[in-house]
């Protein structure tokens, strides 16, 4: 299965997004702070999964007729 870059990326920043929004909504309160956490989770995600290439696929062998 081949999965562009951009694919990747994006469901890392959600999954990145979304982890660090369940822990910032613990005490029932959102405050500057922890909004600014959420945006450095997804940007830094986004960032770092971009720029990790995919592991490349082995060759297929020939199959025998």
């Amino acid at each position: 299965m081949r999965i562009s870059a951009f694919a990747k990326s994006l469901v890392a920043g959600v999954a990145a997004g979304s982890a660090a929004a369940v822990a910032a909504t613990q005490d029932g309160a959102l405050v500057t702070g922890e909004v600014v956490t959420i945006v450095l989770a997804v940007l830094g995600s986004w960032g770092i999964t971009y720029a990790v290439p995919n592991k490349p696929q082995p060759p297929t062998p020939p199959t025998a007729l």
